[in-house]
C-alpha cells in the first residue's frame, strides 16, 4: 500500500522541482555582477581604455569617413536613382540589371557632386585665405603703429599712463626678440621635424579620405543588404516584440539624424550665400572667406553664427574697423532671420527638443567631443530623449495614466482608487463652493 501511495501521480507532481525560476534569478544576478565588474574596470582603468579606444578609432578612421560620406550623399544618390529608374527601366527588359545600372550611375553621380562641392569651396577659400594672411602681414605693422599713435594722442596729457603704455610695448618687443633668438632659432631643427611629421599626418589624412570615398561607394551599392543583415541579427537575438521596438527606434533615429543633418546643411548653405551677397553689397573685404566661415559654423545650432562671427570680425576689423562693426550688426540680423524664419521653415521640428535641451546637448557634446560633439550633440540627445519618452509612455500606459505633459502641470495628486488626476484648481473650486453653501445656510438661519 505504501509503495502505491508513493507512486501516485499527485505525489509525483508535488515532488517535481521547477528549476527555471531559480536559473533565471541566478542568470540575472550573474549578469548584474559581471556588468558591475566591467563598469568598475572601465572607470578604474579609464586611461588604458581611452588609449585603446583612440587607437581603434585611428585604425577605423577610413571606415568612419566612408560611413559619414555615404550618409551625407545618400539623399543625392536616391534623388538621382529615382529619376534614372524612370528613364532607364523601360528601355531594359531585366529589372535587376536596370536597378544595378541606375544604382551605379546614381552613386558615382552623387560622389561627383560631393567632390565638386568640396573642390569649389577649396578653390574659392584658399586664394582668399592666402590673400588675407598676406594682407595681415603687410598691414599689421602699420595698424599697430597707428594704434600706438592714437593712444599716444589720447594720453599725451597724462605722461604716467603714456610712459606705462610705452614701457609695456617695449617689454613685449624685447620678449618677442628674446624668444626668437633663444627659442625659435636654436630649435629650428625640432620645428622642421614637427613640420615634417605634420606633413606626413596630412598625407595620412588625405589617404584615409581617399579610402573613405571608396568605402562609401561600397556602402551605397549594398546599403539594402546591410540593413537586411542588421534586421536579421536583431530578430535572431531578441524576441519579436523587443526586436520590433529596436527596429522602430533605429528607424526613428535615422529619421532624426537624416532630417537634422540634411536640413542643417541646406540651411547653412543658404545663410552662407545670403552673407556673401550682403558683404558684396556693403563692399566688405574677404567676402568669400568670411561667408564660408559663417556658413560652416552655422551648422552648429544656436551658437554657430556667434562662433563664426568672431574670426570674421577679426579679419574684417583689421582691414577696416568701422566695417567690422557693421559686420557684427549684419551677423546679428542674419542670426535672427535664420532662427525665426529660415531654420524653422527648413528643419521644422525634426528633433522635437525644446531650446533648453538644444543648448544642453550642445554644451555637453562640445565639452566631451569638441566640434563633432557640438554638431552631433543635438540629434544624439534627440534620440536619447525619444527613447526615454517611449519608456515613460510605456509605464504610464501600464498604469492607465495620460501621456500628455499638459495634464500634469496643475496636478496635485492621483486618486489611488480610480487613477483619476486631481488638480489644485478643482480643489479650490470645491472649497469655494463649500464656503458659499456654509454662508448661505448661516444667512438662512
Amino acid at each position: 500500500m505504501e509503495n502505491k501511495e508513493n507512486n501516485s501521480p499527485e505525489l509525483k507532481k508535488k515532488s517535481h522541482w521547477n528549476i527555471r525560476p531559480y536559473m533565471a534569478i541566478a542568470l540575472t544576478a550573474f549578469l548584474v555582477i559581471t556588468l558591475s565588474i566591467i563598469f568598475f574596470f572601465l572607470i578604474y582603468r579609464y586611461n588604458g581604455f581611452a588609449a585603446g579606444w583612440r587607437k581603434l578609432t585611428v585604425i577605423l578612421q577610413p571606415i568612419i569617413i566612408g560611413i559619414v560620406i555615404a550618409y551625407l550623399i545618400n539623399p543625392i544618390m536616391m534623388f538621382f536613382e529615382k529619376y534614372l529608374l524612370r528613364w532607364i527601366e523601360p528601355k531594359i527588359q531585366k529589372k535587376d540589371k536596370a536597378k544595378k545600372l541606375c544604382r551605379s550611375l546614381a552613386t558615382f553621380g552623387a560622389l561627383a557632386v560631393f567632390i565638386m562641392i568640396i573642390a569649389i569651396l577649396l578653390i574659392l577659400l584658399i586664394p582668399q585665405l592666402a590673400e588675407s594672411i598676406q594682407g595681415l602681414v603687410v598691414t599689421l605693422p602699420g595698424e599697430v603703429q597707428e594704434l600706438i599713435d592714437k593712444v599716444n594722442g589720447i594720453l599725451k596729457n597724462d605722461s604716467e599712463i603714456a610712459d606705462m603704455f610705452e614701457n609695456t610695448l617695449l617689454h613685449a618687443t624685447d620678449y618677442l626678440r628674446n624668444w626668437a633668438m633663444n627659442d625659435l632659432l636654436p630649435k629650428s631643427n625640432q620645428y622642421l621635424t614637427s613640420i615634417t611629421s605634420g606633413l606626413i599626418s596630412i598625407f595620412k589624412v588625405l589617404l584615409n579620405i581617399v579610402v573613405g570615398l571608396i568605402v562609401s561607394v561600397y556602402l551605397l551599392f549594398s546599403k539594402e543588404t546591410f540593413v537586411g543583415q542588421f534586421k536579421k541579427l536583431t530578430y535572431a537575438l531578441f524576441k519579436p516584440k523587443r526586436a520590433n521596438i529596436i527596429i522602430e527606434t533605429a528607424r526613428k533615429s535615422n529619421e532624426i539624424f537624416g532630417g537634422f543633418i540634411s536640413g542643417k546643411i541646406l540651411d547653412s548653405t543658404i545663410i552662407g550665400i545670403i552673407c556673401y551677397i550682403v558683404l558684396l553689397i556693403m563692399k566688405m573685404p574677404y567676402a568669400v572667406l568670411v561667408s564660408v566661415i559663417v556658413g560652416v559654423t552655422n551648422v552648429i545650432p544656436f551658437f554657430g553664427p556667434f562662433i563664426g562671427a568672431v574670426p570674421g570680425f577679426i579679419i574684417i576689423v583689421l582691414a577696416n574697423p568701422l566695417q567690422g562693426l557693421y559686420f557684427l550688426i549684419v551677423i546679428f540680423i542674419l542670426q535672427q532671420v535664420d532662427g525665426n524664419i529660415i531654420g524653422p521653415t527648413i528643419l521644422g521640428d525634426s528633433t522635437g527638443l525644446s531650446p533648453f535641451w538644444v543648448v544642453f546637448a550642445i554644451m555637453v557634446g562640445g565639452g566631451l567631443f569638441g566640434f563633432a560633439g557640438m554638431l552631433l550633440g543635438v540629434p544624439v540627445f534627440a534620440v536619447i530623449y525619444y527613447i526615454i519618452q517611449r519608456v515613460i509612455y510605456h509605464f504610464l500606459r501600464k498604469k492607465k495614466l495620460p501621456e500628455a505633459t499638459e495634464q500634469y502641470i496643475e496636478l496635485d495628486k492621483v486618486d489611488t482608487r480610480t487613477n483619476e488626476l486631481c488638480y489644485f484648481q478643482k480643489e479650490e473650486i470645491d472649497v469655494k463652493k463649500e464656503d458659499q453653501t456654509e454662508e448661505n445656510t448661516e444667512n438662512k438661519n
